[in-house]
């Protein structure tokens, strides 16, 4: 049992350690250009926390009891449950910086698992403990599902509002959290003496060590969308007709005309190459068109694109723009320096995005266009 509880000694410390990173620690460690949610870094600490104390009282438990029919691993269970999953859900809720999200339903939704525990501790004989696994369950499934259609939501928000998504997309951390809140069940159905545990604990050590690292990854987008809508209601409030107004003929949105914002995104975010700028959001583009974020997102609504797509398509543009002219002039051509030139931080985002544009890889295309 010695490797068993060094072992379960490591994954108890390691959280912990994390807790105290994300507490204490100003600056990222990870990425120092990058500023995360201060409330994610805050519920993440408490889930670490929350996972440290697990393994304390675990090994009390087992240390004086390991009895699984008395009232001290009832409490335990219980103990677990609510830290645990209530944590979780809040790490989790504060990846979806499109609105802030309440964690009391995940609160409430504890509520059972008390009344549960407290029966069984009152009536032993019982199948209340049998209840509780169902319920916890259940809300897993829940939950998971729920966090699906939110996730979704939030990437069509970032892809509305956000030209640059490196680093913002959430579904791996989704997904590597969801899998930890997994093992925690699991732990209720493996026996400690089996091979299991022992990779079940390496597992989680792995996650854990993955999950802070895309916490100290996810750059703040919230208060800056905050900000940002704050800035649109007041510019709708007190400007109802902007300098784009045109109320007389033509197809209109609002008070704004269809034809002049594509008039003024041409003059001033085309021919300037404001669109090569980094981390170009839909909020500065309005400023510099002269309308406010709400009636541009309308725009790009009515064309039937997101503003993701028209920053991605003014960048493709350029890129095969520029691409032509080098080897028109028998230039060197490298593609991720020209990605660079064109707008794009990352190689990979921008294949990616030229795939989809293209319908083929980068490297095809520009085999086929030597050709």
């Amino acid at each position: 049992m010695i490797p068993f509880f060094i072992l379960y000694g490591i994954t108890g410390v390691v959280p912990l350690i994390a807790a105290l990173y994300l507490l204490l620690r100003r600056g990222n460690a990870f990425a120092p250009e990058i500023t995360p949610p201060v409330r994610l870094r805050r519920w993440a600490a408490s889930f670490f926390v929350g996972i440290a104390l697990g393994h304390v009282w675990w090994y009390l438990f087992y240390f004086y009891s390991r009895d699984t029919h008395s009232a001290w691993y009832l409490v335990v269970v219980g103990l677990d449950s609510i830290t645990l999953l209530t944590t979780i859900g809040g790490t989790l809720l504060a990846m979806l910086q499109d609105r802030r999200r309440s964690v009391w339903p995940v609160l409430a939704a504890m509520i059972p698992v008390l009344a549960l525990v407290g029966l069984e501790i009152l009536y032993p004989d019982r199948p209340f403990m049998t209840m509780v696994t169902i319920y916890l369950l259940s809300l897993y499934v829940l939950f998971s599902v729920y966090m699906v259609f939110a996730v979704r939501r939030y990437g069509q928000w970032l892809n509305d509002n956000y030209a640059d998504l490196e680093n913002k997309k959430v579904w791996l951390s989704q997904l590597v959290s969801l899998v930890c809140l997994l093992m925690f069940i699991l732990y209720a159905f493996v026996d400690v003496d089996t091979f299991q545990i022992y990779v079940l604990h390496v597992i989680e050590l792995l996650l854990f060590c993955l999950l802070l690292w895309r916490v100290e990854t996810l750059p703040l987008l919230a208060e800056t969308s905050v900000k940002e809508e704050a800035c649109t209601a007041s510019e709708a409030e007190t400007s109802p007709a902007t300098p784009l107004a045109n109320q007389k003929g033509g197809e209109t949105l609002g008070y704004i005309d269809l034809a002049q914002i594509e008039r003024l995104l041409a003059e001033r975010c085309v021919d300037t190459q404001l669109y090569l700028q980094h981390d170009l959001t839909l909020q500065q583009l309005a400023q510099a068109v002269g309308t406010n974020r709400s009636y541009l997102s309308q725009y790009f609504s009515r064309q039937g694109i997101t503003y993701n797509i028209y920053i991605n398509n003014l960048r493709i543009n350029h890129f095969i723009s520029r691409y032509q002219e080098m080897v028109a002039a028998n230039q060197p051509v490298v593609a991720q320096q020209l990605s660079s030139e064109s707008g794009y931080r990352s190689y990979s985002t921008f294949s990616l995005a030229f795939k989809q544009r293209m319908s083929q890889t980068v490297s095809a295309w520009m085999n086929k266009s030597s050709e």
